[in-house]
């Protein structure tokens, strides 16, 4: 305690008042806690009754494979993406189809009950049935939750919203969290599902704090150029499915359309065979994509070649650069090496390291590689070709699509030989290119 003359707020002088606070006892704190603690049932693992978890088919294929199979009472869905790629668009195609049998709310925060309807008129939805709120006030937006009592309810967008408790401005770090807070907790005690729109930086992360999707039980994120029609929703967290799911959907003039065959959109059709080009099987959640690698390997017109990679992480490809010369005798070091993944899709796992290192080969010896090829395998330091997960559904697909030879890690060769496939089994990098010098 000590001596206090001006208040350090209003630098007025000598308006304290001094107050008397209360002190609670260790005994009586210990008392307190000994009775919450009576309150709290205790139970084992084996007597919780696991029982499979409802879904609600949002109506829209691709984005119930994204979720695990639709949307879960009480679960809480964050999507976030960049301004104009779609988020709005699809969840209204989503709600329109899901009030056909359930009720629904569309909360706007953004924009007016006009843009909405405009919207939806020139998407030709039938969302008569839609229950639309235009709020950002947070204890309002409760109370018509706990009014109407609907089966989903988007909040378009949890920046806009704000609770009358805090003085902060809405979007603030504070007040996204406290409205995520207390949304959520209704949600879970209620059985609403809740789907936030999320706002990014310029980083393309969500913005808002890093609690917010630790809050959440599935965060979603639209990708896509802008410039491009095709559309990627990706699964980055999911308490109730597979993550890295990945939906694939076209913008047309009547909204977003479901891309049944995704692979068709990332392979290119050439007239005849092109040096560079070399079709992989990627993995994305439980679902095979067949993505054609292109490489270019230029003369280099400067002291430093240049190494792009699109799509691909760049530091992998100067390793993978450094393991082909290594092991295959094959130097880049005065070349321009560029990597590109076709369709705007990015590759994340090892898989590719194989596909990369054969297209970068056809490039440098200016030869096609064989048509109707596949390949797929993870390359280590040490030149060998390591196996992947999921190889047998991998070839599947790339059968499926008629495709007749692949090349993949000897691990990964298949116990019964898959119908009007050729497969060619390699431990090393050096055995690889050695086939197709």
């Amino acid at each position: 305690m000590k001596w206090q003359g001006q208040c350090p707020h209003c630098n007025a002088w000598n308006t304290l008042v001094e107050t008397i606070a209360e002190v609670v006892s260790p005994a009586t704190a210990g008392n307190r806690y000994s009775a919450l603690a009576a309150d709290g049932k205790v139970q084992t693992l084996s007597e919780v009754e696991a029982l499979e978890v409802p879904r609600t088919p949002t109506g829209v294929a691709e984005l119930d494979r994204v979720l695990g199979g639709g949307l879960v009472d009480g679960a809480v869905v964050l999507i976030g993406g960049d301004p104009g790629i779609g988020k709005s668009t699809l969840l209204l195609q989503a709600l329109a189809h899901m009030s056909e049998l359930h009720k629904v709310l569309y909360v706007s925060g953004e924009e007016s009950p006009q843009q909405i309807a405009l919207r939806a008129k020139r998407l030709v939805l039938n969302a008569n049935e839609v229950v639309l709120l235009a709020e950002i006030n947070l204890e309002k937006i409760i109370a018509c939750l706990q009014r109407e009592r609907p089966k989903v309810a988007v909040i378009d967008s949890i920046q806009t919203v704000y609770s009358e408790a805090l003085q902060s401005a809405p979007g603030s770090v504070a007040q996204v969290r406290e409205c995520a807070a207390q949304l959520t907790r209704m949600a879970k005690q209620s059985g609403i599902s809740i789907i936030f729109v999320g706002h990014v930086t310029k980083e393309g992360t969500l913005a808002g704090p890093r609690v917010l999707e630790h809050i959440v039980d599935t965060v979603l994120y639209f990708e896509g150029e802008t410039s491009s029609s095709f559309r990627l929703v990706r699964a980055f967290k999911n308490r109730f499915g597979a993550v890295n799911e990945l939906g694939v959907f076209a913008m047309t003039e009547k909204g977003l359309r479901e891309v049944s065959n995704p692979s068709a959109l990332f392979l290119s059709h050439h007239v005849q065979e092109v040096p560079g080009s070399c079709v992989m099987v990627t993995q994305e959640g439980t679902r095979p994509l067949l993505v054609e690698i292109q490489a270019l390997v230029d003369e280099a017109h400067a002291p430093n070649p240049r190494r792009l990679s699109v799509g691909l992480e760049q530091n992998r490809l100067g390793m993978l650069l450094a393991v082909l010369h290594r092991h295959a005798g094959i130097a880049c070091f005065d070349q321009d090496v560029f990597v590109n993944a076709v369709g705007g899709v990015r590759i994340t796992e090892p898989a590719a390291d194989l596909a990369v290192l054969l297209a970068i080969v056809s490039s440098f010896k200016n030869k096609p590689l064989p048509e109707k090829m596949v390949v797929f395998g993870e390359v280590g330091l040490a030149g060998e070709v390591r196996p992947v997960q999921r190889g047998q559904e991998r070839l599947k697909e790339a059968a499926k699509l008629g495709f007749t030879r692949a090349v993949i890690p000897n691990a990964n060769k298949p116990k019964q030989t898959i119908s009007g496939m050729e497969i060619v089994a390699v431990g090393r990098l050096e055995e690889a290119v050695e086939k197709f010098r």
